[in-house]
């Protein structure tokens, strides 16, 4: 890589890219969105019923001929493979997949009474859906020339709970730990073939789907306790690496489980 050093600042420029971000209307989703955006790229995003939300995202993008929305259920294999293909037709290309999706059952829920339900649901969404989506968006990449070094990039959003496990949510630990091992395989089969794969694993962060705990006094301090910065995460503080993840700079970046989690998984 050729450093320009003359040129004002660092760029990140992901100009001429197509992102697609899967759960985008919120939370981490929407600010990986808004960040892609301010990078340079076209960005189409995913929503399952936060219509509102998607639009506002949308306009505040740019507009339809800079960021889209697309309405999608994601909690099957099909879902995915339908996802990316009505992705694909709205840019004619993509050059990362976000996998950001995903359900954390808030209640605790002991293995012995978890029903066959929970389980099922918790792993469609997260895991089943996530099939999906990688072996459709991987079946369009190595068609792409490479650019850059790279025919593509998959980032998925993993958790903490992916590497240390979590008490009465072992549907949502299960799922997320799957998401460390895809990623490390993705990487061993695609980066000879030129797509970068790597997974972000956040900590607790500040978004509706964690709203109840971090509310919740006792709840929050028993979460935050474990986070030697002892605060949740901004979503722009887990956007910031996952845009990066896709930028020339980690060009030589593959298979990582990218910690984002003020140092939670070292404690305890």
């Amino acid at each position: 890589m050729q450093i320009e050093t003359s040129a004002p600042g660092l760029s990140l420029s992901l100009a001429g890219k197509v992102v697609l971000v899967t759960g985008g209307s919120r939370g981490i989703g929407a600010a990986t969105v808004r960040l892609f955006r301010r990078a340079g790229a076209r960005v189409v995003f995913s929503y399952r019923s936060a219509a509102q939300q998607a639009n506002d995202l949308v306009a505040e993008c740019g507009g339809t001929d800079l960021c889209r929305a697309l309405q999608q259920e994601l909690a099957s294999v099909e879902d995915g493979q339908a996802l990316v293909a009505a992705a694909i037709a709205q840019f004619g290309q993509l050059d990362a997949l976000i996998v950001n999706h995903g359900i954390w059952p808030p209640h605790d829920q002991s293995i012995a009474t978890m029903s066959l339900d929970q389980w099922r649901v918790t792993l469609g969404i997260n895991l089943d859906s996530v099939f999906g989506l990688v072996q459709a968006a991987t079946g369009h990449m190595l068609k792409q020339p490479v650019t850059s070094g790279t025919r593509g990039h998959i980032i998925l959003v993993a958790s903490t709970a992916a590497q240390r496990g979590e008490a009465f949510h072992a549907d949502y630990a299960a799922s997320k730990g799957a998401l460390l091992s895809f990623t490390k395989s993705l990487s061993s089969e695609l980066a000879p073939q030129g797509i970068l794969c790597n997974c972000v694993a956040p900590g607790w962060v500040v978004t509706e789907m964690s709203a109840g705990t971090l509310s919740d006094p006792i709840a929050s301090k028993k979460a935050l306790g474990l986070i030697p910065l002892g605060r949740a995460a901004d979503p722009d503080e887990i956007a910031g690496p996952i845009v990066f993840l896709c930028t020339p700079w980690a060009g030589f970046i593959s298979g990582e489980i990218f910690n984002v989690n003020g140092g939670a998984v070292l404690v305890g």
